[in-house]
């Protein structure tokens, strides 16, 4: 000790850490969840890309340069747009050049080719069609348009739609179902399992039957059942809950599972008991006591399910079951890939696959570094 203080390299050195550790001491338990939380890269990495997903499912109308709905006659099936910043190796405004169609004598299909005698420029944050943002606010700004001349970023389907426009709607819708489906089932998860763990008896006998049953029953055919028997002229907000409902009736299971597992080791611990005779009602005992104990299950169980969820609906949707046009989302966009000729010919129809895939691999990462987090003591 003497020769940590005599020499000032090491005092330094000593007294940081001392330093450190106090802080660490009189920190709050947010202030440890954050600190180890923002050391787990791929956490941070995927907060930010969910963070950007729904950011631009929030403000899609201004991202879009077009309506889900716009089409362009003689664009069906473009491919997707080039955008050029260098001409004759010199830096000039982002432009296009425009399209022209040539047959195929291979395939006898329709390509379009880069017109290299039609030069339109990109104008950004410029007047393009009309629109009412979160169906409130008219205006006509949107993030970049072209004038004269459409521009699609992930091609055109087959009827002239812009698929980047229809992604960034489908987010909205594809996005959305996973937070409103996981609330559903994390709610009747942790209540009903709650309820399971402490009481226990014939309360727990019953709910664990029901939960069997429910286990029992093969999930897809389950969910192609109660789509099917879903009326078809319902409208769209009316089949977003019926989905969103469908999806929440069996996930609860496996979470409610858990928490009465939990339940049944913590309800005999001093802490619970010690509740219990202060004068605690059972509720407060499930609800400020118990459940907090396995906090850190309980986020990882939500990350793991809001993306269990948007699958879900993407493969309703995917197998006609599940949203129906007019309504946009993933799932809907991917019934134009079910047909393999058109993959191969238009293979940018698959793009919309990259927000699923992208969406789920950040839940992860996000779910796996709060779960590391909200145990800051843990090694």
């Amino acid at each position: 000790m003497s020769d940590k203080k005599n020499n000032p390299n090491n005092t330094e050195i000593y007294e940081e850490e001392i330093g450190r550790e106090e802080k660490i001491y009189y920190a709050s338990q947010w202030q440890l969840i954050w600190w180890k939380f923002r050391r787990h890269k791929l956490a941070i990495i995927g907060g930010i890309v969910l963070f950007l997903l729904y950011l631009s499912a929030i403000f899609c109308e201004f991202l879009s340069p077009y309506s889900p709905t716009t089409r362009f006659e003689g664009y069906q099936n473009a491919s997707p747009t080039k955008i050029h910043i260098f001409e004759d190796g010199r830096l000039q405004r982002p432009f296009i050049y425009g399209f022209k169609k040539e047959l195929n004598m291979k395939t006898f299909q329709w390509e379009f080719k880069e017109d290299k005698t039609k030069k339109f420029y990109v104008r950004f944050f410029g007047k393009g069609e009309p629109y009412k943002l979160w169906g409130i606010f008219k205006t006509d700004r949107h993030l970049f348009v072209v004038d004269e001349h459409p521009i699609f970023l992930f091609g055109a389907d087959n009827m002239g739609r812009c698929l980047f426009s229809r992604s960034l709607y489908g987010a909205r819708i594809s996005l959305s179902i996973g937070l409103v489906g996981v609330f559903l089932s994390f709610s009747l998860g942790t209540i009903i399992g709650g309820i399971s763990g402490y009481f226990g008896g014939t309360v727990d006998i019953i709910i664990q039957r029901i939960i069997e049953f429910l286990s029992s029953i093969p999930t897809i055919p389950l969910w192609m059942a109660l789509s099917a028997a879903l009326p078809k002229d319902w409208p769209v907000i009316r089949l977003y809950f019926a989905i969103t409902v469908i999806l929440s009736i069996i996930g609860w299971t496996g979470l409610a599972r858990v928490v009465r597992g939990k339940l049944l080791a913590l309800r005999e611990e001093d802490f619970t008991m010690a509740a219990r005779l202060a004068g605690a009602s059972e509720w407060r005992i499930i609800t400020k006591h118990l459940l907090p104990s396995f906090t850190s299950h309980l986020i990882v169980s939500i990350t793991l399910s809001i993306p269990s969820m948007i699958l879900g609906e993407t493969a309703l949707s995917f197998l006609g079951l599940g949203m129906q046009p007019p309504a946009v989302s993933w799932g809907v966009l991917l019934q134009d890939a079910q047909n393999i000729a058109a993959v191969a010919l238009y293979p940018w129809k698959l793009l919309p696959s990259v927000f699923v895939i992208l969406t789920v691999l950040a839940f992860n990462f996000l779910g796996d570094g709060l779960r590391d987090a909200a145990d800051p003591y843990a090694r």
